[in-house]
């Protein structure tokens, strides 16, 4: 593993935007946003060292736009299985996935990534 490579964080939007009651599902879309321009701002909190967020939706969030610091990936599918194929894609470096669903932090810890929950990103 390249320990000089960036960490690579991977946020579960729909579970991270999920753990907050604010009315998120009145606009997926714009929750999604919203957690895009958080993470864009204030990067992974917490961590000082350099990082690659990529932000995965799915469902009505599909079509948010990248922003400079934050890649967004639309998954075609389920979102669950596109983070594991990401984690999979990126087993040379260090990698964490922002989640709270259980399931997929065992397929992700299977791979040898850390995960955190969602309370990580919203400080």
């Amino acid at each position: 593993m390249d320990d000089n490579a960036p960490l690579l964080v991977i946020v579960d939007a729909a579970n991270v935007v999920g753990s907050v009651p604010d009315g998120w599902w009145r606009d997926r879309h714009g929750a999604a946003e919203r957690l895009r321009d958080r993470l864009a701002v204030d990067g992974l909190p917490g961590h000082a060292g350099p990082e690659e967020i990529v932000l995965v939706v799915e469902g009505a969030a599909r079509g948010v736009e990248a922003v400079p610091g934050v890649r967004v990936e639309s998954a075609p599918g389920s979102g669950d299985d596109h983070i594991v194929a990401l984690v999979a894609a990126a087993a040379d470096r260090p990698r964490l996935v922002v989640t709270a669903d259980r399931e997929l932090r065992r397929r992700v810890t299977d791979l040898g990534a850390e995960v955190t929950g969602p309370r990580t990103v919203h400080g």
